[in-house]
């Protein structure tokens, strides 16, 4: 039972150490978008309005600038339609399995997982 106790220990440091990298990282984060919003000149109200459109709509919350030519006409009927995920990490992180692999992910291969370790409902 020694060793139980002892995994158990080490998940509850490797556990706290995550959350700390992740506030870190959120911090960060937030700093480089702060810098971003200030260099455009974008405030909250940009922003909310940009949500308010949502993905469908697309574009920035200016208006394009007479020499910027508009998307082709020719878009995908499935364009901008949300996926159900496939996949589930360990911090519960999603991925629908459609585009580039999310680093959470590829990470986790290169220590040695497999894909399919991760897929849902498997």
């Amino acid at each position: 039972m020694g060793n139980l106790l002892d995994i158990q220990s080490q998940i509850e440091k490797l556990q706290k150490q995550a959350n700390d990298i992740r506030t870190r990282e959120f911090d960060k984060t937030v700093q480089e978008i702060n810098g971003k919003m200030q260099a455009f000149g974008i405030t909250i109200k940009d922003l909310q309005a940009a949500t308010a459109r949502g993905a469908k709509a697309g574009g920035s919350a200016r208006k394009r600038s007479a020499g910027t030519a508009p998307k082709s006409a020719k878009a995908s009927k499935m364009a901008g339609t949300t996926v159900a995920p496939k996949y589930r990490g360990p911090n519960g992180e999603t991925w629908s399995g459609r585009g580039l692999m999310p680093r959470w992910l590829n990470q986790l291969i290169e220590q040695g997982a497999k894909k399919d370790d991760f897929a849902i409902g498997a």
